[in-house]
Parts: C-alpha cells; structure tokens; sequence
C-alpha cells in the first residue's frame, strides 16, 4: 500500500482494512466536524483530549454525534469527501435520524 510506513506494527495495519466516517461536535446544532479514521475509539478519545491541534480543538468538538463503518478505509475517505460538500441541513438530519437527541455516542463504542 502506497504511503504506509515502513516500520507499521502489524496490529495498526489491521485496523486499517475498514474505516470509519463520524462527525462530532460541541453541542446540539452546534458546530460540526466530519472526518474519517481507521480506528474510531482512539481517534473520538483524541478529539475528547484535545489531544490534536485544529478545527475540532479550537471549537471544543468532543462530543461524537454519527459514525458509519466502511469494509475499506478508500469507502470511508470517499464517503467523508462527499459529505463534507453536502448542505449543513443534509448532515443535521443524517444526525437526527440516528441520534435525535444528539447524545455523546463515545460510550456506546465498544
């Protein structure tokens, strides 16, 4: 695979066979962000840290409100691509259909 590097735990390597879109934020209707990851527990746990600099630690996006698993990570970069030019109103009801109360979904993650 292009762009792995070469010292890749075995372990890290089989996370990356799926991946994983999810969109977090600060409050209800609050500020949104989608990204993708091939690892979603440790990725949310970063976001809920502060752990790394940008646009989710500025706007204090901790809170994971919508996540789809994808069989490969190239499934997820795409869908998250996608997503990321679709209307806000088109992200808050994909939100709503699944979490209509807009909890903390990180501890459903098991």
């Amino acid at each position: 695979m292009a762009g792995l590097v070469p010292a890749i735990h075995a372990e890290q390597y089989q996370t990356m066979h799926g991946g994983w879109i999810y969109i977090v934020t600060n409050r209800p209707n609050g500020t949104l962000y989608i990204g993708v990851t091939s690892n979603l527990p440790r990725r949310i746990h970063e976001h809920r840290e502060g752990l790394i600099a940008g646009f989710s630690k500025r706007y204090g996006l901790k809170h994971l409100v919508y996540y789809e698993r994808y069989e490969t990570i190239t499934d997820a970069i795409q869908r998250e691509t996608n997503m990321k030019h679709w209307p806000r109103a088109w992200k808050a009801r994909l939100i709503l259909d699944l979490n209509p109360d807009w909890n903390d979904l990180y501890e459903t993650l098991a």
